[in-house]
């Protein structure tokens, strides 16, 4: 497993757009951590997303802490039919792949000149 590290830090209006370095494999978390007195303001927004495809990772509003997500992507037949679990028709999810893609981490609502950081890890 590999882990790559993202430092972001918002603009005079609390936006911010970072990219992680190139990298391959199944996404297997995501780690914010609020940077102390100096982390975004409470109510920041995230929309991480594959820069290549735009494929959506984890987007959430209104983050007041540190959060760690486990993204899961639907998986889908060859004939592009949602794949279910038979017993309840819950979908099936699978790690979301990046290969030789960023990871373009985009914020709003953050506060001014505010940081955080972001942990990627990947199998």
């Amino acid at each position: 497993m590999r882990r790559y590290k993202v430092s972001v830090t918002t603009d005079g209006s609390g936006n911010a757009t970072a990219y992680s370095p190139r990298i391959a494999g199944e996404i297997h978390s995501i780690q914010y951590v609020k940077d102390g007195s100096n982390g975004y303001t409470n109510g920041v927004d995230f929309t991480i997303t594959a820069e290549a495809t735009g494929e959506n990772i984890w987007t959430q509003v209104d983050v007041n802490a540190s959060a760690v997500v486990y993204p899961r992507a639907a998986t889908h037949s060859q004939a592009g039919a949602a794949a279910l679990y038979a017993a309840g028709g819950t979908g099936v999810l699978a790690r979301v792949g990046v290969a030789s893609d960023r990871v373009k981490i985009a914020l709003a609502q953050g506060g001014a000149a505010k940081v955080g950081i972001f942990h990627i890890l990947v199998a």
